[in-house]
């Protein structure tokens, strides 16, 4: 493998679908790529869609790392789990987006997320929060009385797929929010607060460290990773991921299931400092 430039100061990846499999797993040769990174002084930054409370199983797994949570809505401290710094979506946004999105997405249904709480509307059926909320509320207005750093819409019968979904929410609110998604395979759409992504929140912590893009290197594999494989100079979308991250990337890494983001690690440590 023929990697341009020096040896990354800063190793940016999600983590679903890039180094954590569908079942949780994170392969041995994984771990031991990025804990070589680290002990050779680079920074890594996890960055990732989930909520700080689906942290501690990488906090424990690696041990070290810093971590981009909620698409880039909140710097959160791994090791010692608390939210640094965050970026909201205020009250009145919450309720426009929601007003506006059930007139154009049929089916359509909200959860949202503060202060570590997880809330839905009855009809919102959660795969991955199963449990967290089980009474929920007829209209998540209800519930949006304060910033959140994430809301979720979803079609519970797949009325539309997450690109269509997509599509739509970026053409009717893109005034209000930054809207993504990282299942392409579902019918869901994630919504930060209006210029927050996983790119311009690495760009931000990589500037406070006195990195440039050209020191940092990305990984993903969907739609919620490509402001910052846009942003790093090198960066690598998953084969297995979503077609269109070879728009956004400078590279294609070999599947999940292969190692790819490993063997583009190990190649990268060999490059001169």
């Amino acid at each position: 493998m023929i990697i341009p430039g020096n040896r990354p100061k800063l190793i940016a990846t999600d983590l679903d679908g890039t180094i954590v499999a569908h079942y949780g797993e994170i392969s041995e040769r994984t771990l031991a790529a990025f804990k070589k990174a680290h002990e050779m002084g680079i920074e890594i930054f996890f960055v990732t869609g989930r909520p700080p409370r689906w942290m501690a199983e990488i906090r424990e797994a690696f041990g070290f790392g810093n971590a981009i949570c909620a698409n880039g809505a909140m710097h959160y401290d791994l090791m010692n789990a608390r939210v640094i710094e965050e970026w909201l979506i205020p009250v009145e946004n919450q309720i426009e987006i929601v007003q506006v999105l059930r007139q154009h997405i049929q089916g359509i249904n909200f959860a949202i997320e503060f202060e570590g709480q997880f809330h839905r509307e009855k009809n919102y059926i959660a795969n991955w929060d199963i449990g967290v909320d089980n009474v929920g509320v007829d209209h998540i207005e209800e519930l949006a009385t304060q910033p959140a750093f994430k809301m979720m819409a979803r079609c519970s019968k797949n009325e539309f797929t997450s690109d269509q979904m997509l599509e739509i929410a970026q053409s009717e609110i893109s005034h209000l929010a930054t809207v993504t998604h990282s299942a392409p395979e579902d019918s869901i759409i994630e919504i930060s607060a209006i210029g927050v992504s996983k790119g311009a929140t690495l760009e931000k912590l990589a500037a406070r460290a006195g990195f440039t893009a050209k020191d940092c290197v990305s990984f993903g594999d969907n739609p919620n990773d490509f402001s910052m494989l846009q942003w790093a100079d090198r960066s690598w979308a998953m084969a297995d991921g979503h077609p269109d991250g070879a728009k956004y990337s400078k590279f294609i890494a070999e599947p999940l299931k292969a190692d790819g983001v490993a063997k583009v690690i190990e190649a990268l440590l060999e490059l001169p400092a």
